[in-house]
């Protein structure tokens, strides 16, 4: 337990809703520390200007707004999805990547002011205590973390309103009920938790979804994209170079408009229960489509097995926390050393809620024609070879069934 008496200054991760709110005061009143609070701007959608407006309205002089959607892409989501990474062979991980670059932030932010603690507001449930302080302290082993949904004796939501109202918060109208269902979201995907989703033999109802239209409401024609990478890393779409921030953005709206990206889940969390979550990842599911197709093409079969032997570990350490453990950034070299020559174009057929490849080319590609072809090889191929080749794969199945026949 943090000795509240100790605090002089906290960095807050703070959304200006009802919730980091109301945190803010209670770091006030109970801890009396001086609060620093950090707004991202992860892609989330809405104007974060009123949570400065709100910071300054309960008196924070310390006021840190930051635009992170190029970091965020750059140097997150596409290491990630270099690796193909699926937490349990379907999640595309959108909150659990988000995660280590708000508490990166957090740490500088507290090195930068003087602060000794950081504060978070998520709860003593879920994954995301989880991330933001093993983050924490892999970058500041000696850092203070304030988690108040640990700490404090608010019961209800109830309770949270009444709190507000006694230190004059601004409470929304929709807030004074419960909401139907959480919802969390950055530029990669949304994710919605909780509430009318609690029972997973229940279908979503439609206003759960964000970020995508349903695929049959998509439109019953095609849509075809053109996607160039290098090293890895999406650098284009139709021939046109884009920033990762824009070009993400750019393949979100082809998977909206097309019902891309939609996901009904039952997941293990880290501290151990499962929980039921509806995401959308319209950009990110065409982007791994894409990828995989472009490394089909361009990355040797060994080295192709290998990477994907290594991607659920990989997988479930962005989901587990350990962005910034030795593990992870040891995995992450050997993938980048993959993708030296994974660059070309994928050509997509974007088509009611599906991806489907109809072409690749690269100057890199291992595909090689003259190999592979039905017709005349013109020797490229000696398909007398494959006699020997078979004898020597088939000694060990041989000796085998010998010792069962005579046993």
């Amino acid at each position: 337990m943090t000795t509240k008496t100790k605090i002089k200054k906290v960095v807050l991760a703070y959304s200006g809703g009802l919730d980091t709110s109301i945190i803010l005061k209670w770091l006030q009143t109970e801890y009396q520390a001086e609060v620093v609070t950090f707004t991202a701007d992860l892609g989330q959608g809405g104007e974060l200007e009123p949570a400065r407006k709100k910071a300054e309205l309960m008196g924070i002089k310390s006021i840190y707004v930051e635009d992170v959607r190029e970091e965020f892409v750059r140097d997150f989501v596409f290491p990630m999805f270099r690796a193909n990474a699926l937490y349990e062979g379907v999640y595309l991980l959108g909150t659990s990547i988000a995660r280590p670059l708000i508490a990166k932030r957090l740490i500088e932010i507290a090195a930068e002011t003087g602060a000794d603690a950081i504060a978070h507001g998520a709860t003593g449930k879920g994954n995301d205590q989880v991330r933001f302080e093993l983050t924490a302290y892999a970058l500041n082993p000696d850092i203070k973390v304030i988690a108040p949904w640990r700490e404090w004796d608010f019961k209800s939501r109830t309770d949270l309103i009444t709190f507000a109202e006694q230190h004059q918060i601004p409470v929304a109208m929709d807030k004074r009920g419960d909401a139907p269902f959480s919802v969390d979201a950055n530029l990669l995907h949304s994710s919605s938790e909780g509430k009318v989703l609690e029972d997973p033999w229940e279908e979503a109802p439609p206003y759960v979804y964000q970020r995508t239209i349903a695929p049959e409401d998509a439109p019953d024609k095609a849509t075809y994209i053109e996607v160039e990478f290098k090293h890895g890393d999406p650098v284009a779409i139709n021939g046109k170079a884009m920033s990762p921030a824009t070009l993400l953005t750019a393949l979100n709206q082809y998977g909206h408009d097309n019902g891309i990206g939609r996901l009904d889940l039952v997941e293990n969390r880290f501290v151990g229960m499962k929980s039921r979550g509806v995401y959308e990842t319209p950009g990110g599911s065409i982007l791994l489509v894409a990828h995989r197709a472009m490394e089909s093409l361009t990355l040797d079969r060994e080295a192709a097995h290998l990477k994907d032997s290594i991607m659920p570990r990989y997988a479930e350490l962005i989901y587990y926390g350990f962005w910034f453990a030795p593990e992870r950034e040891m995995l992450q070299t050997m993938i980048d050393k993959s993708q030296e020559h994974v660059e070309g174009t994928v050509r997509l057929k974007l088509y009611k809620g599906n991806v489907i490849v109809v072409g690749r080319k690269s100057v890199k590609s291992l595909y090689k024609n003259d190999l592979v072809t039905f017709e005349d090889d013109r020797g490229a191929y000696d398909q007398k070879d494959a006699a020997g080749f078979i004898r020597l794969n088939a000694l060990r199945l041989r000796t085998l069934a010998a010792r069962k026949r005579n046993t």
